[in-house]
């Protein structure tokens, strides 16, 4: 799914280049926006005694955006299991990649940080959305 976003002098380090450890926070907009769109905002998430947690990310950043670019961030769900998914992620301008992630999260209960199963609505969902074609995914 993509998620478009303006690059503004916060992202930026003194060179005017989105400073590295910002891009975790594009990355993190681009799967809020995923559960969003499927009908799971974070807040509701939180009432049904789960969250998902970031448990690693690899990360390869091939060019830098700078102030005042336009990006896209593309999240598409490479694999899921019953208590992890795995994100894969890019970071594009004008359609040239700058970054290339892949983010496993894991579903837990908040108030525990014990690792559980994730509710099957939204397993059924994610693995639905695993088997589309890319040209397929809901925009």
């Amino acid at each position: 799914m993509p998620l478009s976003i303006r690059v503004y002098y916060e992202d930026t380090d003194a060179a005017g280049i989105v400073y590295y450890a910002n891009y975790m926070r594009f990355l993190e907009r681009g799967r809020t926006e995923l559960l969003r769109h499927l009908g799971h905002e974070q807040s509701a998430l939180a009432t049904r005694q789960m969250a998902f947690a970031v448990r690693s990310v690899h990360a390869e950043y091939l060019k830098p955006a700078k102030l005042d670019d336009l990006i896209v961030v593309e999240t598409v769900v490479e694999s899921v299991g019953r208590v992890q998914v795995m994100f894969a992620q890019q970071v594009t301008r004008d359609g040239e990649q700058l970054l290339d992630a892949r983010i496993r999260v894991a579903c837990i209960d908040p108030t525990r940080g014990k690792p559980v199963p994730m509710p099957c609505d939204i397993y059924q969902q994610l693995k639905a959305l695993m088997a589309q074609p890319k040209a397929e995914l809901p925009e």
